[in-house]
């Protein structure tokens, strides 16, 4: 990996805890490192640190309006930021835009003029950053917060417009496609977090997902950009396995989470228009909406008024596609298969089927098992939206809370519940699962869920969500590339993404040493396959 494209950041409290990071990062890679000499809990000893230089350094000592840690003085702040700069530790060296001015260069050192503002993207940003342009530095940095797709938008534009080296980003979670978009604009390097778990910055991703999920390496002005639409979108699996296979098939392409909350899908498309984002997988809640937006639909889409794939033409306009009805009735159909071959074979126009769930999910799969005549039954936590499917699909519905009164030899989990992180809820009690009947949760995060798990224990058959997912992933990256990709392939990466040793990599050491690889990560490494 080219990690000098990362600037990798240590905050720790504790000048061990420091040198043990400062060591771990060279190991993995890290080429260029940021010291947030704020977080150090006593005065920063420059003669320790100094030894264990092997690659470029930045001296940082933000304040708490910055975003920072120091609670000293002003002028014993100021008094540090210089002793830093002369004592020949750092390379470079970060200076808040109003005391950049008061600091004059010293020696070889390169200088960061920056400005944060944690509460907002302010009205006058393009007027501070014009300001900024006017001081001495080598790079200048802005990191605000975003609250919607419309500010994501502008620091996008002030990135690719900047006349000067600048990185520019948003540090909360909806703007958190900038930080890496800032690359494919021009900026020198972005940021990322060695130790995730110390609450650096909001939004700041850790060093080991560049490693695992990011292709950081590659991406440039040509870079095609695709993500992923919902809300929440951090739980979600999607950006490692497509960067992945975006790689093994040869794309110059970057795969992005991009949170957008209910309602704001009309904005969200409009705003990152200028990216362009090439294609979105859509997710919750914005599946209906997706279908609703699109100038043009396949035939499942019209048929479910559900979408959860949009790719965009030539022309700027998005086509709606719905891979969920085919993955859904594949998954069915496979395991219907896999039975067969120890007992007798049933076909799905024989079973009844429970949906529990009334949204775009739910509706794919009640329209893809109308299709092949199963008697289905919805119930969903609103009643309404269920009455409302199921007159769509000419079905039966329930109240939520008469769930359990049904019968059934397939029961659909269409609701998150269950989901990461509610990992201990499950949708429904576990008095109805009977032995020989097939429970299908949808949910992939975590793929052995509460449900599976009790379902398995009391002798009923089980399809995770990891198969439905992979099935409309492969054909999501058909549509967005025009290639087929592996499906085998993709199903390793999704295995070894949640088996038990990857899902504890996150986990913060009591011990205090430095992080494992990130959770749900696979070893493989994304840039150097």
């Amino acid at each position: 990996m080219s990690s000098d494209r990362v600037l990798v950041v240590i905050g720790r409290t504790r000048h061990k805890m420091v040198v043990a990071e400062l060591q771990e990062a060279v190991k993995r890679g890290a080429r260029f490192i940021e010291l947030r000499l704020d977080f150090l809990s006593k005065a920063v000893d420059f003669k320790r640190l100094s030894p264990l230089k092997q690659c470029p350094w930045v001296a940082t000592l933000r304040r708490p309006a910055d975003g920072g840690r120091y609670n000293g003085t002003e002028q014993e702040r100021m008094m540090i930021l210089r002793q830093a700069i002369v004592s020949g530790a750092f390379e470079w060296v970060d200076l808040e835009t109003d005391i950049a001015s008061t600091v004059p260069r010293f020696g070889p050192v390169k200088r960061i003029v920056s400005y944060h503002n944690t509460a907002e993207t302010p009205a006058n940003l393009e007027d501070v950053y014009a300001n900024m342009l006017k001081q001495d530095a080598d790079v200048y940095k802005v990191a605000v917060a975003a609250q919607s797709p419309e500010d994501v938008a502008r620091v996008l534009t002030l990135q690719r417009t900047a006349p000067k080296p600048t990185v520019a980003f948003c540090m909360s979670d909806i703007g958190q496609p900038t930080r890496f978009l800032a690359l494919k604009f021009g900026a020198p390097w972005i940021y990322a977090a060695f130790n995730k778990e110390r609450g650096i910055a909001p939004g700041l991703p850790s060093f080991d997902e560049f490693r695992t999920t990011y292709p950081v390496k590659s991406i440039d002005a040509d870079t095609k950009v695709f993500g992923v639409l919902g809300d929440p979108v951090g739980h979600s699996l999607s950006p490692l396995l497509h960067n992945h296979m975006y790689r093994k098939l040869g794309v110059n392409a970057l795969y992005l989470p991009f949170r957008v909350p209910r309602g704001q899908l009309p904005n969200a498309l409009r705003a990152y228009e200028q990216i362009p984002v090439h294609g979105y997988s859509v997710t919750i809640p914005h599946k209906e909406a997706a279908a609703g937006l699109a100038r043009e639909s396949e035939p499942n889409v019209q048929v479910t008024a559900s979408a959860n794939t949009l790719v965009r033409r030539d022309d700027g306009q998005f086509v709606a596609a719905n891979t969920d009805f085919a993955a859904a009735i594949d998954s069915l159909k496979a395991h219907l298969a896999e039975r067969a071959k120890e007992g007798p074979s049933a076909q799905l126009s024989q079973l009844s089927v429970l949906i529990l769930g009334a949204g775009g999910a739910a509706r794919s799969i009640a329209y893809a098992l109308h299709r092949e005549g199963a008697q289905i039954t919805i119930a969903s936590r609103t009643y309404e939206r269920a009455q409302r499917l199921a007159e769509d699909v000419k079905c039966k519905a329930v109240d939520w809370h008469a769930r359990h009164s049904i019968s059934f030899d397939v029961l659909v989990n269409c609701t998150p519940v269950g989901m990461h992180p509610n990992v201990d809820e499950s949708p429904c009690h576990f008095s109805v699962l009977k032995p020989g009947t097939t429970v299908f949760d949808t949910i992939y995060t975590p793929e052995t869920t509460l449900l599976v798990r009790e379902a398995r224990a009391r002798g009923c058959d089980t399809i995770t969500g990891v198969d439905m997912f992979v099935r409309q992933a492969a054909r999501q990256i058909e549509l967005f590339t025009g290639l087929v990709p592996d499906v085998e392939a993709m199903r390793a990466i999704m295995r070894k993404a949640l088996s038990p040793l990857t899902r504890a990599f996150e986990e913060s050491d009591a011990s205090g040493k430095p992080d494992a690889p990130r959770k749900g990560a696979p070893e493989t490494d994304v840039e150097e396959e």
